[in-house]
């Protein structure tokens, strides 16, 4: 008599993927009942693993000094009491930048956690690799290097048109075609379309001298747009299937992919080839802006500083920190970088790995509120407020509407974070770009298509 699947879940196994090739085994062979035990304790679901008893300690390099970085700082520590309970979890470390995102458990901005042996998509992000690149261009006026960086660079929702797309590499588009991750069309097509472009919300293009040189230096901001959010998708997918079976009481947010099977290693090469994406990513706009202005390029560098970097068995899941340690970045060729506001210098940085710092450093200013409560913080015209925090700079909104919560009073005192670096050991700065002006987003939703028709439908009635 045929075995079903009704008769395998009888015996205590969870239907799944391997049912149908089981069944066919046992009829095919026609096994006896107790071979055909024998055969399914290979299925047999693995007990359930608990979330930890004594959570992960982690390292907390920031203070309060005023009522609101109060709140900040006991949100962040809150979140992350709870995710230091997640049963991979060995260590971790908030940054003076830290700042909640998300429900409780969820890695905070400004937070590192180390996994062993797991990868936690949800803890990089959808913004996999965000990342700053600084190219040198030595005498160059700052004026005209903003100018030629804003006719080339794109910011914004989506990507570039078939005829304004930069050549994509062969070897990376083969690269992309042989991981299961990110061999699909809506990756392949992000790839491609969205490659010289910078997205939204905090990501910038920023200009400024040395403070040491005096040369004129570019900064790039910006992730891996539509095809790291892709990747992260699927990531979050396969992390939850994991969860479901491995874990179900750990967090959704904080489900992982065990690095030691298939999925693990064919995520782990997906991040690489993102990595590599996002950094051409930045050379393209970089590369562009040299050759319109006829200019060879004297020095260049970058680092992430949302990523998931790997040291032996362990897993550094940086969710907005700079990475010091050189272990980390494997083509490092200069210093660290830094950005603060548009009105503050973008920090150049080097340092060493602490106790406490575990290999990283803040990634920038970071937030004590939300963009909402800073709207509605905010009296005064935009114009009024735009004028009074950008004065003696070139601000510039690629869609020509200004991003009150992108201005300098939308984060945290720069002042602050660099006294808290300096107190926890948390890089040391041996130069400054002092910047000239900036390019963003800027407000795009405003006047966005959508909203376009329908005021012309509002009017129309009257």
């Amino acid at each position: 008599m045929k075995i079903t699947g009704k008769e395998i879940i009888a015996l205590g196994f969870k239907p799944g993927k391997w049912f149908p090739e089981a069944m066919e085994h046992i009829n095919t062979n026609e096994l006896s009942d107790k071979e055909t035990l024998v055969y399914l304790e290979q299925f047999r679901p693995k007990p359930e693993i608990s979330l930890l008893e004594n959570p992960a300690e982690f390292k907390i390099n920031i203070k309060a000094e005023n009522e609101l970085e109060e709140i900040n700082v006991n949100s962040v520590t809150k979140t992350m009491e709870v995710l230091m309970k997640t049963p991979t979890v060995v260590n971790g470390a908030i940054m003076p930048d830290a700042c909640p995102t998300g429900g409780i458990g969820t890695i905070p901005v400004g937070g590192i956690v180390v996994a062993k042996n797991a990868i936690h998509p949800g803890m990089h992000s959808a913004d996999i690799c965000c990342s700053v690149m600084l190219t040198d261009f030595g005498k160059a006026n700052p004026k005209d290097v903003l100018d030629a960086a804003h006719s080339i660079t794109h910011f914004g929702p989506g990507g570039r048109g078939r005829n304004t797309q930069f050549r994509f590499p062969s070897d990376l588009l083969a690269e992309i075609e042989a991981n299961p991750f990110l061999n699909n069309q809506k990756c392949i097509s992000a790839a491609r379309s969205h490659l010289g472009t910078q997205g939204d919300g905090n990501h910038f293009l920023f200009v400024g001298k040395s403070k040491k040189t005096g040369n004129t230096m570019l900064v790039t901001h910006h992730g891996s747009r539509g095809f790291g959010a892709n990747l992260y998708s699927r990531g979050m997918k396969i992390a939850e299937q994991f969860r479901q079976e491995l874990s179900p009481q750990t967090l959704k947010q904080n489900a992982w992919i065990p690095f030691e099977t298939e999925e693990g290693k064919n995520y782990w090469e997906a991040l690489q080839i993102i990595r590599k994406w996002t950094k051409l990513n930045h050379e393209v706009l970089h590369d562009t802006t040299l050759e319109k202005l006829e200019i060879e390029k004297e020095n260049r560098f970058w680092n992430e500083h949302n990523f998931v970097f790997k040291g032996g068995d362990l897993f550094y899941h940086a969710k907005g920190a700079t990475p010091l340690d050189p272990k980390f970045m494997p083509d490092i060729t200069g210093p660290r970088l830094i950005p603060l506001n548009m009105s503050e210098p973008v920090l150049i940085v080097e340092g060493n790995t602490t106790e406490s710092n575990l290999g990283f450093a803040p990634h920038g200013a970071g937030r004590n509120i939300s963009r909402t409560q800073h709207r509605k913080g905010k009296t005064g015209t935009v114009q009024e407020i735009f004028e009074e925090e950008t004065k003696g700079l070139d601000i510039r909104f690629f869609s020509e509407e200004i991003d009150i919560t992108e201005l300098p009073s939308a984060y945290k005192n720069a002042e602050t974070v660099r006294n808290q670096m300096e107190e926890f050991g948390l890089g040391k700065v041996i130069d400054e770009v002092v910047p000239y002006g900036c390019i963003m987003a800027g407000d795009w939703k405003k006047n966005a298509p959508w909203k376009k028709r329908k005021r012309n439908r509002n009017n129309g009635k009257n």
